[in-house]
């Protein structure tokens, strides 16, 4: 456990993918693309990417449409189970979590993403490109590493998770019938004054420390996504999470908070206090809501939160 003073700007390279591993994949490896329709991938329109883009002698596959929530993780456990090499999520963050349970500390089948959400944090940090004929190109020539996984209350994550103001918002995102940055924006706008810091206990390793909380954020990857750099030094395979912690947020906060996630300076800030931990328990007197990458999943009063090194295989 450690605790981020001021850093150079340079320190802004620790976003970067880890480096791909020799770890190998069969010549003509076997994929399963697993799709969201309603994350902007079509059925008939990404099919014919897939033939447009994939050589045939790269890559044999096979494609799988979501159609309620749950159904990435199922699917990827019966592709994992069938002997696939890759699975694939064509989603955003959210279908990229779905499907990536099912591959934890899976030996054989490794993750592969095809962004097509609002946000594609993961996506972003690993490096993989957002344009969709350039991220399928890439599977012609895949290459595997592994990455951190996080877990906050036994549900893992592998972009960011996060309790208060973040979580308020994930519920209220969830609910609008439009998405994208600028309903998330408008929804953020609306909400900033009505919503309280409350009080918690951050347990650090054998440190104790009292704070208000409105934001705490367990970050694996840098970003939330849509390049908002809510911790810019987060490594996806350094065995921590990043944590930062917003006490309170008056509007000349709330403004530089703003700057600091567009520019990836926050660290740099007084808006924030930063920490490093690999074991985190945090108890709070009144219940508070939390997300896991960036889907709201209700309210408790205590969190565990831990760190799964290099739990997941991925391509990069």
């Amino acid at each position: 456990m450690a605790h981020l003073s001021q850093h150079d700007l340079s320190a802004f390279a620790a976003n970067r993918p880890p480096k791909a591993s020799h770890a190998s994949l069969p010549a003509h490896p076997k994929a399963l693309f697993i799709v969201n329709p309603t994350a902007g991938a079509g059925a008939r329109a990404f099919e014919g990417q897939l033939k447009r883009h994939l050589s045939p002698a790269a890559l044999q596959y096979e494609v799988a449409f979501t159609a309620t929530s749950g159904d990435g993780e199922r699917i990827a456990a019966q592709a994992r189970d069938g002997g696939y090499d890759i699975v694939v999520a064509v989603g955003g963050d959210g279908t990229v979590n779905e499907v990536a349970r099912s591959l934890l500390h899976d030996e054989r089948t490794a993750l592969a993403i095809v962004p097509t959400g609002s946000g594609n944090g993961v996506a972003r940090h690993l490096g993989i490109p957002l344009g969709l004929s350039a991220a399928l190109k890439m599977l012609n020539r895949p290459s595997v590493t592994r990455m951190d996984v996080g877990r906050i209350n036994g549900h893992p994550f592998f972009c960011t998770a996060g309790l208060g103001f973040d979580a308020h918002v994930s519920k209220r995102f969830a609910g609008s019938k439009w998405r994208g940055l600028l309903t998330y924006a408008r929804i953020a706008l609306q909400e900033y004054k009505g919503f309280k810091s409350k009080p918690i206990r951050l347990h650090l390793g054998d440190r104790s420390i009292d704070h208000n909380c409105y934001v705490l954020a367990f970050a694996n990857a840098a970003q939330y996504g849509n390049n908002a750099f809510i911790a810019p030094l987060a490594d996806v395979a350094d065995g921590l999470l990043d944590l930062c912690l917003i006490d309170e947020m008056p509007i000349r906060r709330a403004l530089r908070v703003a700057y600091g996630l567009t520019v990836g300076d926050l660290p740099q800030s007084r808006a924030a206090t930063y920490y490093k931990a690999s074991q985190i328990r945090v108890r709070a007197e009144e219940p508070i809501g939390f997300h896991v990458d960036g889907d709201y999943m209700g309210e408790a009063n205590t969190f565990d939160v831990s760190i799964s090194p290099l739990a997941l295989r991925v391509c990069v």
